[in-house]
């Protein structure tokens, strides 16, 4: 049994925006630290902060190897994946935080 689970996530500022592909082992964390734009360098510059997309994982290694695959999917496979979990584009942060 893992210890914690680690998580693969996307953000975005709005449907359809700039994503960024992340890893972590807090993902709650992560999210508010994006949202106070203390996240990535990148993801700030953007403002991406919305969470629409994250896989859950038992070991950061799995975690990791699926960051990469992400990233080099095109960019409509990364539209498709978002559409299935979350259709809507909803901020998933909000559920996290319930």
């Amino acid at each position: 049994m893992a210890d914690h689970q680690w998580f693969v996530y996307i953000i975005t500022n709005k449907p359809f925006g700039t994503l960024y592909i992340g890893v972590t082992g807090d993902l709650s964390k992560r999210i508010f630290a994006h949202k106070q734009g203390a996240g990535a360098k990148f993801a700030a510059r953007y403002k991406l902060d919305r969470l629409v997309y994250y896989d859950t994982f038992d070991n950061p290694s799995a975690a990791i190897q699926r960051e990469k695959t992400l990233k080099k999917w095109p960019r409509n496979w990364k539209l498709n994946a978002i559409g299935r979990m979350n259709p809507e584009w909803a901020d998933l942060y909000e559920i996290l935080n319930q």
